[in-house]
């Protein structure tokens, strides 16, 4: 069980590359029908530089950083109780095929509710380019089952 002294730490940092490829797949994936994914010359023709990075890739990306059965012991966390319990982004700025985007994650909070039947652990992701520009802010959330 994760303690709340654990609250602002880092859990995971680390930068990945975005490939025209692993854009086109993710559009495919997620029944994305607009070029502009998948098409460079429609990416540019609606007034992008590159193919845009689609919303929701950014979690795709981040789950490369880090080591995930690592973090969960380090937070005391069954793998085989915890459920993914939200995910939320807020943008500034758009990403694009061949940026190199860097991810910084933290523990933002910890609680229980239920009578602590339920145990959350949000973490926090800030996410920039290789110009250290803000591009999005990234939070998810875990739950422990309890007894």
């Amino acid at each position: 069980m994760a303690d709340k002294s654990l609250i602002g730490r880092a859990m995971s940092h680390g930068t990945a590359d975005v490939e025209k490829g692993r854009l086109r797949f993710f559009a495919k994936a997620t029944g994305e029908t607009s070029p502009v994914y998948t098409d460079e010359a429609a990416a540019r023709d609606a007034g992008h530089p590159a193919l845009p990075v689609p919303p929701t890739f950014l979690m795709c990306l981040n789950s490369g950083i880090g080591d995930m059965r690592a973090n969960l012991e380090s937070l005391q966390l069954d793998l085989g109780r915890i459920l993914h319990a939200e995910q939320a982004f807020e943008y500034h700025r758009m990403a694009y095929a061949g940026d190199t985007l860097r991810f910084e994650t933290k523990i933002e909070d910890i609680y229980d509710k239920k009578g602590g039947a339920l145990h959350f652990v949000v973490q926090a992701t800030r996410v920039t380019n290789q110009n250290g520009d803000h591009v999005a802010d990234l939070r998810s959330t875990l739950v422990e089952r309890r007894g």
